[in-house]
């Protein structure tokens, strides 16, 4: 059993549904990795991209991480069995070489590829990752359905309003209850119409999130704090730079209700750094590392680890991505949810086109791996890797 060979291409990515709108220059990594194991005919190859909100890293991999899986003894690369390979020893051949810190850029070559390691292992194993997961990292037990909210709410060029209420309605009319929008790219008085125009659709605030980007200073994120607290939302989001642990501290002094943070800590030793010292509370609050932005899943088996070594429940955790991986893994480790982009970071965003979304929620998947076989326009996408 061994990797045959490992193609990787960057393509451009959209946070907008209509293509008629600017693409902006955003980009992810797709890669593939063949493996000279076959299934019903077919050789099995691994699947993954480099989720959203981070350009694409394929210098780094076909630099530095693909060369050195390529380069490995096949047996260094397999578990103790022999039987299916082994995502740790091969987070830890990508790694040789590299010394501690720098995670910014390097952290989401490794994610990616981990990723594709990942759909690779639960084929080999036959099983939906979920299933793989909480065989071998709980008690076996998965949830019977998993809460899901839509992400989204980018701001429109012209018709802002008007064209962000059409964005919610349909997450609506496909079964989904909860949603998030962003905030910060405009005045405060605008950002509070376009709050107030969506929570005329979804009704209580608990059916809101809010996400500033990480752009906010400490008067602004308090600003806004004071703003949108009577709304009693789901949660205020990434209000500051995602490593300014001591504004982070304040805000939450400040902010009585949820807030959630962590999608830009790139690490274990980032995320045990937010729970340390940003002032984050385990009875409200909720946390979004995004696994494939922090070197995969392997790292994020530590980073949960370590949330219930600080006595964190993994159902505070909500895995930023809003892709299929991201559903498997709140699945399999039984967090508390995770998101959907329905609309956006197509055609890489969202879950399986036959997905049926009830009051909210969804029912595991049944393909083995992470199931990109479901998504029809993404399937296409990933199977004309190497062809080029």
């Amino acid at each position: 059993m061994r990797i045959v060979n490992i193609h990787q291409r960057t393509v451009p990515i959209s946070r907008y549904a209509d293509k008629g709108l600017d693409r902006g220059t955003l980009t992810t990594s797709t890669i593939a990795i063949q493996t000279n194991v076959v299934r019903e005919g077919q050789r099995l190859v691994g699947y993954g991209f480099s989720s959203f909100g981070r350009y694409g890293q394929g210098g780094l991999m076909r630099e530095r991480f693909i060369p050195r899986l390529l380069k490995a003894r096949p047996q260094d690369l397999l578990n103790d069995e022999g039987d299916n390979f082994d995502p740790s020893r091969i987070r830890a051949c990508m790694m040789s070489g590299e010394k501690p810190g720098g995670h910014g850029e390097r952290s989401v070559a490794v994610g990616t590829i981990d990723m594709a390691v990942w759909d690779m292992v639960a084929k080999v194993a036959e099983k939906p990752l979920y299933r793989l997961l909480a065989d071998k990292y709980g008690d076996g037990k998965t949830d019977e359905h998993v809460p899901v909210y839509v992400a989204g709410g980018y701001y429109y060029p012209d018709n802002d309003i008007a064209r962000l209420q059409h964005e919610i309605r349909r997450a609506l009319d496909l079964g989904y209850t909860q949603v998030k929008i962003k905030i910060g790219n405009a005045t405060l008085k605008q950002d509070m119409r376009r709050i107030e125009a969506v929570l005329g659709l979804v009704g209580a605030g608990e059916n809101l999130s809010v996400d500033a980007n990480n752009q906010f200073d400490l008067q602004t994120a308090l600003r806004y704090g004071a703003a949108i607290k009577p709304f009693a939302l789901r949660w205020y989001e990434d209000a500051c730079d995602p490593l300014d642990y001591t504004v982070q501290t304040a805000i939450a002094k400040s902010y009585e209700k949820p807030l959630a943070a962590g999608e830009g800590q790139f690490s274990l030793q980032d995320a045990r750094n937010l729970i340390l010292y940003g002032g984050l509370r385990p009875e409200i609050d909720y946390l979004l590392f995004d696994c494939v932005h922090s070197y995969g899943l392997v790292e994020y088996l530590r980073i949960i680890s370590m949330l219930e070594e600080h006595r964190w429940s993994r159902r505070r955790c909500y895995p930023h991505g809003g892709h299929l991986f991201s559903l498997h893994m709140t699945l399999g480790l039984r967090l508390g949810g995770t998101e959907s982009h329905v609309g956006t970071f197509q055609p890489f965003g969202g879950l399986a086109d036959d997905t049926v979304v009830e009051r909210g929620y969804v029912k595991p998947p049944e393909t083995p791996g992470i199931g990109f076989e479901t998504k029809q326009a993404l399937w296409d996408l990933l199977q004309s890797l190497g062809k080029d």
